[in-house]
């Protein structure tokens, strides 16, 4: 793996796609005090589904960030946990939430002083 941050198998690039997605941050910090059963994540984290949850609590355990622990019983109960790799993402994501925190204002400002371009549509030129 290179250190180029332009290659496709750069490490730098793999941490920004799993931070970059928007669920995955926000299941980490919401699974930082302890194990959840995923009700009980949802109910924590506002705005997600199911489905979504599923499909990031799966990518996340493909990853090492999250570790999936079934107790025995009828029904059986599935709660998830971070790993220690995944508790080593707190961090970074408490330092971009802090800069959010911070600067988030500037940032909305900057959208409104830009009108109704969107993110994807570029400036005219004047």
């Amino acid at each position: 793996m290179t250190t180029d941050p332009f290659l496709a198998d750069c490490r730098a690039r793999l941490a920004f796609d799993l931070l970059s997605n928007t669920w995955n941050p926000v299941v980490l910090w919401a699974l930082r005090d302890g194990p959840l059963r995923p009700v009980d994540l949802r109910e924590r984290i506002g705005g997600i589904s199911s489905k979504v949850l599923t499909e990031t609590l799966r990518r996340l355990q493909f990853n090492g960030l999250v570790a999936r622990h079934t107790h025995p019983g009828a029904p059986p109960r599935v709660e998830y946990r971070l790993t220690p790799l995944g508790r080593t993402l707190l961090a970074p994501i408490d330092a971009v939430g802090a800069w959010a925190f911070e600067h988030g204002d500037e940032v909305m400002a900057a959208q409104e002083a830009e009108g109704t371009l969107t993110p994807q549509s570029p400036p005219q030129a004047r």
